[in-house]
């Protein structure tokens, strides 16, 4: 059965910093498209960050590019959100997803592209 759990959320103040990890089991994700996303009280879930299968290709939504940094470690099958400089803004349920295909030739940024989802950690960024 795949699995993927996320931790690493918490509670920090605006300008700090905190490490989002994505601890994949029951399949290896090294050919899979993975990504983050998030999902704010009253707001649609909204795409964060993604790599292709590879990993050498990155894409960042405009709000988080140059703050956030997303990677990935094929031997652990874990993949990593580093957050620094936090707003307020990005206080949210934070998402880590897979896709089901393996070497799909670009970056997944919608939602409904991807088939596994972890259960979210919640990330509060207080001002």
């Amino acid at each position: 059965q795949v699995q993927l759990v996320e931790s690493g959320g918490g509670l920090v103040q605006a300008g700090g910093s905190l490490r989002l990890s994505c601890a994949a089991s029951g399949r290896s994700f090294s050919n899979y498209a993975m990504g983050w996303f998030r999902q704010a009280p009253g707001k649609e879930r909204e795409f964060v960050a993604a790599f292709s299968w590879s990993g050498g290709s990155t894409r960042y939504a405009d709000s988080v590019k140059g703050r956030f940094t997303i990677s990935r470690d094929n031997a652990k099958n874990t993949m990593y959100l580093q957050m620094n400089s936090l707003k307020p803004e990005d206080t949210a349920v934070y998402y880590c997803a897979a896709s089901s295909e393996t070497y799909i030739p670009y970056i997944l940024t919608m939602s409904g592209a991807y088939h596994y989802w972890g259960q979210g950690t919640q990330v509060t960024v207080s001002s």
